[in-house]
């Protein structure tokens, strides 16, 4: 991995303002492996940018259930296999074309596992899009047409320890038994955060915060 710029989130809000001001609309990309603060970071640089941004996560692209039990990947659920990942790339050209009306994107709700389609409004006069998820980087088909559309990439680092510890926390909160919690953090998370973090090198910035998000 690149090495890290340690940035403070005011710093990083600039220069998510100053990519806004670029227009006539940007797409901001967050990845990182999973347990980051990838969403606690672009939640709040899209409520500090204001009206004029939105945020677009990738998670809205999570297969069903009912189609992940029918493939068979159900036990791996946020495994790059478990997206629509020509749903995503098709949405993020949308986006980045500037149609002249809103433009609607599915959200995924995490108190019933499920995505949720139109859940989430782009209106032109929206400039600043932020789109968030672990394979925003990945450099296979079709994953790897989101990064040509992304004007810019940051890559969010985390240490390795304090990140499993956050995912279990938060496998806790949404019911799983903190033995499954644990289990769920250092397997199917951990081989997800494995294929995540050699993509750091695509990205336009490795950061670290000083005072990291909670998840």
């Amino acid at each position: 991995m690149p090495p890290a710029r340690v940035l403070a989130v005011e710093e990083l809000v600039a220069r998510a303002r100053s990519l806004a001001d670029a227009g006539p609309r940007q797409l901001l990309g967050i990845t990182g492996a999973p347990g980051a603060g990838k969403s606690t970071l672009a939640e709040r640089i899209v409520a500090e940018v204001g009206p004029s941004a939105r945020l677009v996560p990738m998670d809205g692209f999570h297969l069903a259930q009912s189609e992940l039990v029918r493939l068979g990947r159900a036990d791996r659920k946020g495994a790059v296999d478990t997206f629509d990942a020509n749903g995503y790339v098709s949405l993020l050209r949308r986006l980045r074309r500037l149609e002249p009306t809103s433009v609607y994107a599915p959200e995924f709700r995490r108190e019933i596992e499920e995505p949720v389609a139109g859940a989430i409004e782009v209106p032109p006069s929206v400039r600043l899009v932020v789109t968030e998820g672990n394979y925003l980087l990945v450099p296979d088909f079709p994953w790897q047409e989101v990064r040509t559309l992304l004007h810019e990439a940051w890559f969010l680092d985390l240490d390795v320890e304090l990140r499993q510890r956050r995912l279990t926390a938060r496998h806790e909160a949404y019911g799983r038994s903190p033995e499954q919690a644990r289990a769920w953090a250092l397997g199917s998370d951990e081989a997800n955060a494995t294929r995540v973090v050699p993509t750091a090198d695509r990205a336009d910035l490795v950061v670290r915060l000083p005072d990291p998000p909670v998840t």
